[in-house]
């Protein structure tokens, strides 16, 4: 018998299992990643953030650390960073690592308002299409830096006299690494700076919430105007960042595909509140404690057909839309999906055609979706974080044994998620680099 290769690590799945049992949701990637950057301007201390989840993106992020001069020690049993940057020396951010992640641009503010300059030579991350950080720039040198672009892609910013200048500034796109990065650069600018468009993302006010407790002065968190007195000097602090609400969404929808019935702790209910009424639309039920969310569903009767457009927070969140379009894939009619935010976010699809969705993308890009009652296993790839769920979700609803490769994407945002459904019931495996697989667990 002839065996097939998996190149990278994979996901084998087998589906058809029911989701069963309670879990802890881990804490928010979208805001730790802007706090590790901000450790940067701690010129004495150590930053402390504690539960912190062992994903990709951090680990990115604690490399480029290191390689600009700071002192990390990162204990994974007990979840728990801790950033010495008194030794921080350097603003270039090295290619092979900054490339990898997105995260990479919340690096800017930091380390201008440090050292006075950066050079970033690209940003990595997903790629669902048109994420220019343009923006970002724009407002530095509202702030008073001086940006520089060069032919070999590169990009410099430097901050002449050290420091920033207090300006009204204003988002095109309510961004929240945009915010992030402005909330930063003005908490340590001289004089009052007001951020108009702000995100309000609940990782944004998170992110704020660290400042102010590092010293800043940020008031108006939670609405689309900021306004940030500048001071001197930012502390170090420690910090336990909120939890994801990406994840736990995601589990939600896992439990929605697979059937059962689960609970999730750890938890901010009213971070959900349109997923929960959208999942209970389409026939799911949800219960809502004051730090928990049980999600039950019965397969004897299908889901029922959704209409989703993504909007920035607190609108359907534009990181579920793929997994909502999977569980949409299994509803009794036609879904109507309206992709609002980012231009390529439909990259799933192809993936969810090769396990028997019926999906049209019109010419007006809305994503239509006629349900089907069954999937069926398939050899496919992670091509992103959110992709990469989506396409682990419907493995654990399709028939037979998927094989999912690249999961170095799901990793990037999803601390053990083998595990983790693992311990509700499902059946998924991780296998290593090269493994050999008999031909029939390919289909």
């Amino acid at each position: 018998m002839t065996l097939a290769t998996v190149n990278e690590t994979a996901f084998r799945v087998l589906g058809g299992r029911p989701l069963n049992g309670e879990i802890e949701v881990q804490r928010a990637k979208n805001a730790i990643l802007a706090m590790l950057a901000a450790s940067i301007v701690v010129d004495e201390g150590e930053t402390v953030l504690h539960e912190v989840p062992d994903i990709e993106d951090v680990e990115r992020a604690l490399e480029l650390l290191r390689a600009i001069g700071a002192s990390v020690h990162h204990d994974k049993p007990a979840k728990t960073v801790r950033i010495d940057a008194s030794g921080v020396s350097s603003g270039i951010l090295p290619e092979e690592i900054a490339g990898r992640f997105r995260g990479s641009v919340l690096f800017l503010a930091p380390l201008q308002a440090r050292l006075g300059y950066v050079e970033l030579p690209g940003s990595g991350g997903c790629d669902i299409g048109t994420r220019k950080i343009d923006f970002h720039h724009r407002g530095f040198a509202r702030l008073g830096a001086d940006v520089e672009y060069f032919e070999d892609g590169r990009t410099v910013i430097e901050l002449e006299g050290g420091r920033f200048k207090g300006a009204l500034l204003y988002l095109d796109l309510p961004s929240h690494t945009g915010t992030e990065n402005l909330m930063l650069a003005a908490s340590l600018a001289e004089g009052q700076t007001i951020l108009e468009n702000a995100s309000v993302e609940p990782e944004v006010v998170d992110f704020g919430n660290f400042l102010n407790k590092m010293g800043a002065d940020i008031r108006g968190l939670g609405a689309s105007t900021l306004y940030i007195n500048g001071v001197s000097r930012l502390t170090a602090v420690e910090y336990r960042p909120m939890p994801d609400r990406l994840v736990a969404g995601t589990m939600m929808m896992a439990c929605a595909m697979a059937g059962g019935d689960v609970t999730l702790r750890n938890v901010d209910p009213s971070h959900l509140r349109i997923v929960s009424a959208k999942l209970e639309q389409m026939g799911v039920d949800i219960s809502s404690g004051q730090r928990s969310i049980r999600v039950r569903r019965s397969l004897r009767r299908r889901l029922n057909p959704i209409n989703i457009q993504t909007h920035p927070y607190p609108g359907f969140p534009t990181d579920l839309q793929p997994c909502v379009a999977a569980l949409s894939a299994l509803a009794d009619g036609t879904s109507y999906i309206r992709e609002r935010i980012f231009d390529n976010r439909y990259d799933y699809v192809e993936a969810l055609l090769q396990m028997g969705a019926d999906i049209l993308i019109s010419q007006s890009n809305v994503c239509i979706i006629k349900g089907v009652e069954r999937l069926k296993a398939a050899s496919i790839s992670a091509d992103n974080i959110r992709s990469g769920a989506t396409v682990l979700l419907a493995a654990l609803a399709a028939d037979g044994e998927s094989i999912i490769d690249n999961v170095y994407q799901i990793d990037r945002g999803y601390e053990a998620i083998d595990e983790l459904l693992n311990e509700l019931g499902a059946d998924v495996a991780r296998v290593e680099a090269k493994a050999q697989l008999a031909p029939q667990s390919l289909w």
